[in-house]
């Protein structure tokens, strides 16, 4: 688990770091489009689907360290969706988009497959203050 979170963080941190910089750049990869709206909706709909891992994190995080890898599953499915329908509903694909679809595909995979892992271990219970 801890490998898939260091991995995501810094494939996270890339992209975040290039939408800051050069957005209409990742927009032209991932899309093959300049910066319109279809494009424009579908980037802000991926951030959406991020901030919405954001939130769920800090939710979940009070109470287990689950937490994170449920927020990036929703995270990574939900972007799955929104890119796969760039490319099919909208017409939309850039060189980067497919790639990404995959990648994502991979990451929500390798969410469940730690999910599922950590479910199968017996939990120890101790004496939890606070």
């Amino acid at each position: 688990m801890k490998t898939l979170l260091i991995i995501t963080a810094a494939l996270e941190a890339a992209t975040g770091l290039a939408l800051s910089l050069v957005p209409d750049v990742v927009v032209s990869v991932l899309l093959g489009t300049a910066h319109d709206e279809p494009a424009a909706t579908t980037v802000s709909r991926v951030a959406g689907a991020a901030l919405l891992a954001v939130a769920l994190a800090c939710w979940l995080a009070r109470h287990n360290g689950r937490a994170l890898v449920i927020a990036m599953l929703l995270y990574n499915s939900a972007t799955v969706v929104v890119l796969a329908h760039a490319g099919l509903g909208l017409g939309l694909s850039g060189i980067g988009l497919w790639p990404a679809v995959g990648l994502h595909t991979a990451l929500a995979v390798w969410c469940v497959a730690c999910l599922s892992k950590q479910r199968v271990r017996p939990q120890h219970s101790s004496t939890q203050t606070g």
